[in-house]
This record gives C-alpha cells, sequence and structure tokens, in this order.
C-alpha cells in the first residue's frame, strides 16, 4: 500500500476508511479524501500502538492497521447457531437430536484456532501414500527429510496438537517445490469442526485441495456443509452414513466415520 496523509486521494484513502471504520472509528463510508477527521482517526490509532504519532499512513502504520484488521477478523463468531442446526436437520430429515449427538462426540469443541484459522490434524502416514499416489517416492523422501511428517504406519506418537500442527503441515508441504508435495500435504490433514481429510475435496464438491481448505477458514457453517456431504456419499455396510444416522444405528456410523478401531479410539 501506498503512503497517504492529509488531502491524499484514491483507492488507498477509501481502503484505509473502510478499515479503520470497521475498528470503530467514526468516518464517512467510501471517501476517497483523505480530510481532518481520516487525520485525526489515524493519529488516535498511531498513539493506541505506540507508533509516531504524525498522521502518515506509510509501511508502519500500514501493517498494524491491517494487523488489527486481521485480528479483528478472526475475533468473528464463527461457531454454529441453533438455526443452523435446525436447517441441516430439516434438509438432511434426520433428527435434530441426532446431528448435535454427533457434532459433539465427533468434534472437539470448536472448528477453530483462537488465531481464526481451521483446527488441523496431520496425517504423517497419509502423506507417505498421497505422495506415492501421485507418483513421487515417499521413502526416498523419508530418508533425507524430517521424519515426523511423513511415515509408513500410522501413530499418534506425532502429533502435537493446536497451533503446532499447522508447522507440522509446513514442515511436509515445503520439503519440495514440486505442487504435488503441497497438495499431498494439504489433502493429509483433517480439518474443522468435523475433521475431514483434505483428500475427500473432490467428493465434496470441491475443484482443488486449495479450494477446500479456503473454505474451511470461512465459518463451521461450511464445516457442517461438508458434513453433510460426506455421510451422504460414504457408504459401510451397503447403507449411506446418513441413512445409519437416521435409524440411529451408532456402531454402523462410528464404524464408517472412524474407521474399524472407533470403539477403542
Amino acid at each position: 500500500m501506498k503512503t497517504i496523509r492529509y488531502k491524499s486521494r484514491g483507492t488507498s484513502v477509501q481502503k484505509l476508511e473502510e478499515i479503520l471504520i470497521s475498528l470503530g472509528y467514526n468516518l464517512p463510508y467510501g471517501n476517497t479524501y483523505f480530510a481532518k477527521d481520516t487525520d485525526k482517526a489515524v493519529k488516535s490509532f498511531q498513539k493506541s500502538k505506540g507508533l509516531v504519532v504524525d498522521g502518515i499512513v506509510g509501511p508502519n502504520t500500514w501493517k498494524a492497521i491491517l494487523a488489527e484488521e486481521q485480528a479483528s477478523f478472526n475475533k468473528i463468531d464463527k461457531s454454529l447457531t441453533e438455526d443452523d442446526f435446525k436447517d441441516f436437520a430439516k434438509e438432511f430429515n434426520v433428527e435434530l437430536a441426532a446431528i448435535k449427538a454427533v457434532t459433539e462426540v465427533e468434534s472437539r469443541g470448536s472448528g477453530f484456532l483462537d488465531d481464526g484459522r481451521p483446527i488441523i490434524l496431520f496425517e504423517g502416514h497419509v502423506f507417505w501414500s498421497q505422495l506415492n499416489r501421485k507418483g513421487l517416492d515417499s521413502s526416498e523422501l523419508h530418508a533425507t527429510r524430517v521424519k515426523n511428517v511423513l511415515y509408513q504406519s500410522w501413530t499418534k506418537k506425532y502429533y502435537e496438537g493446536g497451533t503446532k500442527e499447522y508447522n507440522r503441515l509446513e514442515k511436509a508441504a515445503g520439503m519440495s517445490d514440486d505442487q504435488r508435495v503441497h497438495d499431498s500435504a494439504y489433502a493429509s490433514a483433517s480439518w474443522g469442526l468435523f475433521q475431514i481429510m483434505g483428500f475427500h475435496y473432490k467428493s465434496l464438491g470441491f475443484s482443488s485441495v486449495d479450494h477446500y481448505v479456503s473454505t474451511m477458514y470461512i465459518h463451521e457453517r461450511e464445516h457442517l456443509k461438508a458434513f453433510g456431504q460426506f455421510i451422504s456419499i460414504t457408504k459401510v455396510s451397503g447403507k449411506s452414513l446418513l441413512e445409519w444416522l437416521r435409524g440411529k444405528n451408532w456402531a454402523k456410523f462410528a464404524y464408517g466415520y472412524n474407521g474399524s478401531d472407533y470403539a477403542k479410539n
């Protein structure tokens, strides 16, 4: 963003004022002129952040303003509401209590970390298989790279939880500049409230794994939509998970959703 100050004009001024308004400053919306009220608001912001109070929106002030905007965005409530549950129950013809029960048992309480990113769990054994599916040699990469993100068999000993799972994800994605490695890494994490693996993106109706991931950043409502699609298309013993859910056959549902170790886990 370019440096602007009192009496500046243009879209940068408009962007600045839109952000300041979102942060609670009383300014006219959509103005492209840096007037006295904008100057006053900028100086107030600079003072609150310990910056030089000169009214000039240069690199440091822009950085602070954009960071504050992002922090404010992250505080937006992205949680499911009662109406979301009711709408889902009606659309999928399932009891409201049943979907709430599944949400309570299968989710981790929230679909997002405190910093606004969706909760993930990175699976190194899935990364191994995803790389091989894309024609890469997992064993060769394993011999020379970080072993806590790439291994042949499932283990929970490398789980770190919370924000640290993103560190594992980025380690995996950064193992090579090859786009296949990036895609394999993001496909090897489970995402959001219902922890649905990234490699399901195509069957869930997304054009790419990045499309799926970016949608998971929006709201738990998007997590619920993906869950609805997942249980509609995933079958076990000849029936979809949705059908087992409607019939409250919890064992069949859990088996299809979590795998053969569902009881132990």
